[in-house]
């Protein structure tokens, strides 16, 4: 007799709803519809000019493009470490810098080599659903600590030591700053106060600074674009990637902080899991540092910013709810109050407006399962035009169905 073979437990983490939004607007267009999709976190202008060319040069000398080693080529870790003397004005260690696939590549390794099966690691909700999904994969309890505007968003040592009385200690904290998908960032003095609970109470900290760089600060404000977690202590794992300041979101390239005492094992999972990171995307990227990859992508950045205004002019036409105030990144997060009308919650009010008007934007609650409901995400990446197009079609959505 066949026995029935089975789904490991630890495969049952629901999908990124996003990936699903994302299929069906492909077939919207290739059905001829005209979408407009605000739903991935995406910039539309791609990876800077001469990254690109540099792609295609080494291309062009067919060189062969073999194994590299497993925490990346030692030019690309020199020039990452040389990123954070320009922009924090820190050193970096070479051998304390992790080339990734991706910046979930390095949150694999960083979850991997940090926590073990049942331990407890703490995250914000709402927050990117990945982080969970990824945790409990790997048998670690999440301990989700619910954060509204009353904390803009981010957890506080209060919240913590609450959760650890109420679960147990805790073995983690993700802190994302700015966060996805709220876009909201913690000043320094509360990242300092968060790097020392987490000391006092042995917890480790993963910063994930992905949206480093991408920041809309008031004018003469320090800590412009987003303060690093190395700046405040070492023991922590700081996560970052191409993607998203410099627009390379396919290139699948990141990297981590590694602390001395996860290195080894960083390096040795690295190893076994992937062998190493993509050989012609870390060539390329170093080309990233370059004095016009930096200009390009902060010419990026202010496109980025008026776009943001151009939507926050828009918010009373919207008639929208409670929102983040988005201090980075390139995502509004709100509840959609009186614009629900009559449909059950987010998703029912997302799925038709993508049918009806081909305008897609991600229901909350793929970020926030207790009150998301009721909420949004936009990302504004896909730039001045889109926007505005897309908000007129919210509108007239919005004025057919309620």
């Amino acid at each position: 007799m066949n026995q029935q073979l089975k789904v490991a437990g630890r495969a049952q983490v629901p999908p990124f709803g996003v990936m699903r939004i994302l299929a069906r607007v492909t077939e919207l267009r290739s059905a001829g519809r005209d979408v407009i999709s605000l739903c991935a976190g995406e910039p539309g202008s791609g990876a800077p000019a001469a990254v690109s060319a540099a792609a295609a040069r080494i291309h062009a000398e067919a060189r062969p493009l073999t194994y590299t080693p497993a925490l990346g080529i030692t030019e690309l870790r020199a020039a990452i470490a040389g990123h954070y003397q320009r922009w924090y004005g820190i050193e970096v260690p070479v051998r304390n810098v992790a080339v990734t696939t991706g910046s979930s590549g390095a949150f694999m390794l960083g979850f991997l080599a940090a926590f073990n099966p049942g331990d407890r690691v703490a995250l914000a909700r709402p927050g990117y659903p990945a982080y969970r999904n990824i945790l409990r994969a790997l048998g670690v309890d999440v301990v989700e600590i619910d954060c509204g505007p009353e904390t803009r968003y981010q957890p506080t040592p209060g919240q913590l030591a609450a959760a650890s009385r109420e679960h147990g200690p805790l073995a983690g904290l993700i802190l994302a700053s700015p966060a996805n998908p709220t876009g909201t960032m913690v000043t320094r003095a509360e990242f300092e106060a968060l790097t020392r609970w987490c000391a006092e109470n042995a917890v480790r900290l993963v910063s994930d600074e992905i949206y480093h760089g991408i920041t809309y600060p008031a004018p003469g404000a320090e800590d412009a674009r987003g303060v690093c977690a190395w700046e405040l202590g070492r023991d922590s794992m700081v996560i970052s990637s191409f993607s998203k300041y410099w627009g390379m979101t396919g290139w699948r390239l990141g990297w981590a902080l590694v602390p001395n005492d996860l290195i080894d094992a960083v390096d040795a999972l690295a190893g076994n899991v992937a062998l190493c990171p993509p050989a012609p995307a870390q060539y390329a990227a170093l080309a990233a540092f370059d004095e016009e990859s930096y200009a390009q992508a902060d010419r990026e950045v202010e496109a980025f910013a008026a776009t943001r205004e151009a939507l926050l002019a828009n918010l009373g036409r919207l008639g929208w709810g409670a929102a983040a105030p988005a201090d980075g990144a390139f995502y509004f997060y709100a509840e959609l109050g009186g614009a629900l009308g009559s449909f059950a919650d987010a998703g029912e009010y997302c799925a038709a407006l993508l049918e009806e008007e081909g305008v897609a934007l991600v229901p909350g609650a793929d970020f926030d399962s207790a009150a998301g409901r009721k909420a949004v995400r936009l990302s504004f990446a896909a730039g001045h035009e889109a926007v505005l197009g897309a908000i007129e079609r919210i509108i007239r959505f919005q004025s057919k169905v309620r």
